[in-house]
């Protein structure tokens, strides 16, 4: 939701062990064939350990009271994920908001890719084989292609981020898929990678990985993008079962990343008819004062 701001197959990522895994290591997740993005990268990072920040208690009170909702289900809610070949066909991209912080098309998105519900209207591709990601924010058809206000092309096999200060399909500038949950990793028993979510207010900042802001504000105690929360680690999972406890113990572990501005503690998934909506339901009950902000980089201010 950026108001401040302003088909193929659809799977959801399986895990298996990625080219470049070392031996005996947790294996990565993957999408369409492909590794997301290396060991190495921010969303694939362990921050079980790392320093809180000195401003957590503040942030946490800036996002404000609330529990956690789980923004996808097993049908209806969430962003959906595209899979295409390597021989897809590309398409024209007719950009109609940020087209000077966007990656020129044409892109491998088929006419019938599909189009998250809402207002958002995310588009996400994963091309296989080339290891591809395409993401489209408003994305809607328009003649031989799509039209929307903004899109971004990622290697999945590359750390690098977009320049400073351009938006993606996100508002953060970040990629929207190896943030969301998905049914696969959930049925294997472990997520390896942390969670896109959202906040009401951001102030108008960025941190790493991150490299875009969205919101006039600068009220400090506000969380800017990219800013990294971690489940703590005393809190106690024993009352959550199935699915709700592996997303609570990757929270634990890996954490989750303010992504965009949208009702604050919903987290993001890929609609899969797997989810159990039944477990899902466990999350609400975790409040946002059971989270600790972890220490991150310099904040990139406007």
């Amino acid at each position: 939701m950026r108001g401040r701001r302003a088909g193929g197959l659809v799977v959801a990522a399986t895990i298996a062990l990625a080219a470049g895994d070392a031996p005996g290591a947790a294996p990565l997740p993957r999408v369409g064939g492909c590794a997301v993005f290396p060991r190495s990268n921010a969303w694939n990072r362990d921050v079980s350990r790392d320093p809180v920040d000195p401003r957590s208690d503040r942030y946490i009170a800036a996002i404000g009271p609330g529990n956690l909702h789980p923004d996808f289900a097993a049908r209806r809610f969430g962003i959906p994920v595209t899979v295409v070949p390597a021989t897809q066909r590309r398409v024209p991209i007719r950009f109609t908001a940020f087209g000077d912080e966007s990656d020129p098309g044409p892109y491998p998105v088929p006419a019938n890719a599909r189009v998250e519900g809402g207002s958002d209207r995310h588009v996400i591709v994963v091309q296989r084989g080339r290891c591809r990601l395409f993401e489209l924010f408003g994305a809607r058809r328009s003649g031989r292609g799509w039209a929307a206000a903004s899109g971004a092309v990622f290697d999945l096999r590359s750390n690098r981020l977009r320049p400073a200060g351009w938006t993606s399909a996100d508002a953060a500038g970040l990629p929207i898929l190896p943030g969301l949950a998905r049914a696969d990793e959930a049925a294997a028993g472990t997520i390896r990678h942390a969670l896109r979510f959202t906040v009401q207010r951001t102030q108008r900042a960025y941190v790493a990985p991150a490299r875009h802001f969205a919101s006039s504000e600068t009220d400090p105690s506000l969380p800017p993008m990219g800013l990294r929360l971690r489940l703590k680690a005393n809190f106690d999972l024993r009352p959550y079962t199935g699915q709700a406890r592996v997303i609570l113990r990757a929270l634990k572990t890996y954490g989750m990343i303010v992504a965009d501005n949208g009702s604050s503690w919903f987290v993001t998934g890929a609609p899969d008819p797997r989810w159990n909506d039944a477990q899902l339901e466990q999350l609400k009950r975790v409040p946002g004062s059971a989270f600790e902000v972890v220490r991150s980089g310099p904040l990139t201010t406007g």
